[in-house]
Parts: structure tokens; C-alpha cells; sequence
């Protein structure tokens, strides 16, 4: 696989975190996710739904915690011990990189900071990911995706335009601020990777979900930077194409993504219209958009005469860009989605017919590949002590203690 013999001790939990990690995991990493015995990470409660048994029963896996966590090897350490530490810095030498979303300075109160561990492997790659980054002067707060999608300016274009109906900010309906960053650190690590293999050196990457969330607004924030205009809310219509928004048909709504003025045509040809596409007022995208109150209400107008699906056949015939809104059940019945296996089973110990959404990442040479279920909590850490080279007897003392689970 393409990160076969790259290892990573994973101190990070909730989903910016564990999504970076499980992402290099399905690469081929072997991943080593640190908990605290008897609770874990967080979202392992963040339920329901949990995952059933083969009886039928809730176990206390939550679907939350299982979407991140594939792929991985847990280890229960109580870090608060001087012990659990110790334990850390000896999985610390051995390993490729470091993942953590602990507060800023909170590992150094362990003696775990990335200058301390560094210093027994200077290859280390450390990855620090907080809600606004090691600087600033948001550094010490707490950082959650809700709050950040409010600062990071996504609530203010997202949600219906103000001078309609249900106006006002509204969050997206994931956590994209955390996924995001999950995404930036992997791309981050492997970089860091290819410095450390061609220098021998490590080094640290601070990653923020604040950044993060400025980053991803992309074409509306050079909107505003080019322009020093702020993007209003716009619902479900683009702010700098049209007609590309939600419609409602006779018996229920689609999407019509018309992204250039010969796709227009197409469209206005299948609406009825053919003369829309000669009006000085719609003939190009730009025109389009300056007029989109007059040219929208005359769309929303023909499209009411048809169904949903008579008008995406017709559309779709005609290679207009358009389609429906479906449901997680629609979707994962969706032929394409079948096709392209977006659901992948991998056998848990609590249920061998779990299934989770798969990786988007398609590789001809080294495929992604789903070896091992969402661990329960401390499954392997017999197993990694040992491997760590500790004996069965000092396992054994570390377990009694509570130090390990």
C-alpha cells in the first residue's frame, strides 16, 4: 500500500483528528490511537444511533466514532501518570509522525510537547491541529466546527437570501469545518513525509480550523477581496452563476446547474423558450446574473408545468447539468453510487456485517483497502506493549494499576 511501513501515534480525538488519520490509515498507515482507559475517545458516546449487535441490541459504539476510526489499533494510556507518559515517549521514538488536538500547551504539561519528544527522534513529524492554531490571539481558546463555521464568515453565505422567508445564518449540515482540517493535515503529514525521507528531518505543522474554514470559502472570499463587496446568503442559488439553484417541479424539486451560456441554450430550448437565450438580458452568464430576479421567476414558472423526472431526462438527455435531491437512502441506492462502492463492510468484532461509508480515494496500483473495523476501546494495547518491547510481566503491573486497559 502507498504509506505501508509509516506509523503514527494518534493523541487526537472528536473528527478533525481521527478523519486525518483515518484517511493516511486507509492509505496504509498503521495507525496507533491513544484513548483514556474507560472512556475513549469522546464520540464513542455521541450516540444514538450505535452500532447493533447481531441480536439487535445498541452496543456502546456509536455510529459517530465508528465513520472516523477504521483502520486503526487502540491503545488505553492514562497520560495523567507519570507511567502513561513514559508509555507515550516510548511509542513516540518509534513512530513516523505525531498526531494531537490537545489545547496549546497542554501536552507540555506532560512532558509530551513536540520540542521534548523531538529530542529522542529528530524525524518526528508533529501535527498539532486546535481551533485557531498555535498563535494568535485566539490561541488558548477552545475551538468547536459550530463556532468556527460562525467565525470563519460560512454561516453568513449560508441559508436562505435575508429579504425572503426563513432568512438568517444556518450552519452546514457536517462538521466541514473539522473534515476540512482533517483533509489540510493529511495533505500536510504527507508532505512532511517526502521533506523527512529526502532530509531525515521532522518537523511540526500547526493546523487550524479556523484557517481552515477561511481557506475553503475560496471563490467568495476573493469575491470580497477582489471586490470589497461581502457575499450576502444566496439559498440555494450560486452567487456567480444562474440559472444554478434548487427548482420545484410538479411533484417535487431538482437542481439545474447551468454553468456556461451554450449549456443555456440547451436549456432554454427544453423549457420552451428558445428566445431567453437571445434576450440581451440572458444571453450571457454575466447578464444573467445582473437580471437573475426577472430570468429566476420565469424558470420557476415553465418548470412547474413537468415532472421532476420528465425534466431530468430531458435535461440529462441534453447534457444540461441538473439532478435530483436525495436522501442518504436514495443515495447510497444510487446506481453510481453502487457502482463506484461508497459502501464498504468491514466486519466488527460486535457485528461482522458493519458497513461504512468508503474512501473517495481511487488508486489503480495501491487501492485503499479496509483492514481492520473501528477498534473497541484498548483492543490492541496488549498487543502494542508488546510490541513496544515491554515484557508480559510489566503489562501485566501496568494493567493493574489502571495505567493501561
Amino acid at each position: 500500500m502507498a504509506l505501508a511501513g509509516v506509523r503514527i501515534l494518534d493523541l487526537s480525538r472528536v473528527l478533525a483528528g481521527p478523519w486525518c488519520t483515518q484517511t493516511l490509515a486507509d492509505l496504509g498507515a498503521d495507525v496507533i490511537k491513544v484513548e483514556r482507559p474507560g472512556q475513549g475517545d469522546d464520540t464513542r458516546s455521541w450516540g444514538p444511533p450505535y452500532l447493533k449487535d447481531t441480536e439487535g441490541a445498541d452496543t456502546s459504539e456509536a455510529a459517530y466514532y465508528l465513520g472516523a476510526n477504521r483502520n486503526k489499533r487502540s491503545i488505553a494510556i492514562d497520560i495523567a501518570k507519570p507511567e502513561g507518559q513514559v508509555l507515550i515517549r516510548r511509542l513516540a521514538a518509534k513512530v513516523d509522525v505525531l498526531v494531537e488536538n490537545f489545547k496549546v500547551g497542554d501536552l507540555a504539561r506532560y512532558g509530551l510537547d513536540a520540542q521534548t519528544l523531538r529530542q529522542a527522534n529528530p524525524g518526528l513529524i508533529v501535527c498539532s491541529i486546535t481551533g485557531f492554531g498555535q498563535t494568535g490571539p485566539y490561541r488558548e481558546r477552545a475551538g468547536y466546527d459550530y463556532a468556527v463555521q460562525g467565525i470563519g464568515g460560512l454561516m453568513s453565505v449560508t441559508g436562505e437570501r435575508d429579504d425572503l422567508p426563513g432568512a438568517g445564518p444556518q450552519k452546514v449540515g457536517v462538521a466541514v469545518a473539522d473534515l476540512f482540517t482533517g483533509m489540510y493535515a493529511s495533505v500536510a503529514i504527507l508532505a512532511a513525509l517526502r521533506h523527512r525521507d529526502a532530509t531525515g528531518e521532522g518537523q511540526l505543522i500547526d493546523m487550524a480550523l479556523l484557517d481552515s474554514q477561511v481557506a475553503m470559502l475560496t471563490n467568495l472570499g476573493v469575491n470580497y477581496l477582489c471586490s470589497g463587496v461581502t457575499p450576502a446568503r444566496m439559498g440555494n442559488a450560486h452567487q456567480n452563476i444562474v440559472p444554478y439553484q434548487v427548482f420545484e417541479a410538479a411533484d417535487g424539486h431538482l437542481i439545474l446547474a447551468v454553468g456556461n451560456d451554450v449549456q443555456f441554450g440547451k436549456f432554454c430550448c427544453i423549457a420552451g423558450h428558445p428566445e431567453w437565450a437571445q434576450d440581451p438580458r440572458f444571453s450571457s452568464n454575466a447578464a444573467r446574473v445582473r437580471h437573475r430576479d426577472t430570468l429566476t421567476p420565469l424558470i420557476a414558472q415553465a418548470l412547474r408545468s413537468k415532472s421532476r423526472d420528465a425534466w431530468l431526462s430531458a435535461l440529462e438527455a441534453a447534457h444540461v447539468p441538473c439532478g435530483p435531491i436525495n436522501n442518504l437512502a436514495q443515495t447510497f441506492a444510487d446506481p453510481q453510487v453502487q457502482a463506484r462502492q461508497m459502501c464498504a463492510h468491514v466486519p466488527h468484532p460486535l457485528n461482522p456485517e458493519l458497513r461504512l461509508v468508503a474512501s473517495p480515494i481511487k488508486l489503480s496500483a495501491t487501492p485503499v483497502s479496509y483492514r481492520r473495523a473501528p477498534p473497541t476501546l484498548g483492543q490492541h494495547t496488549q498487543q502494542l506493549l508488546s510490541e513496544a518491547g515491554l515484557s508480559e510481566a510489566e503489562i501485566n503491573a501496568l494493567l493493574a494499576s489502571g495505567v493501561v486497559a
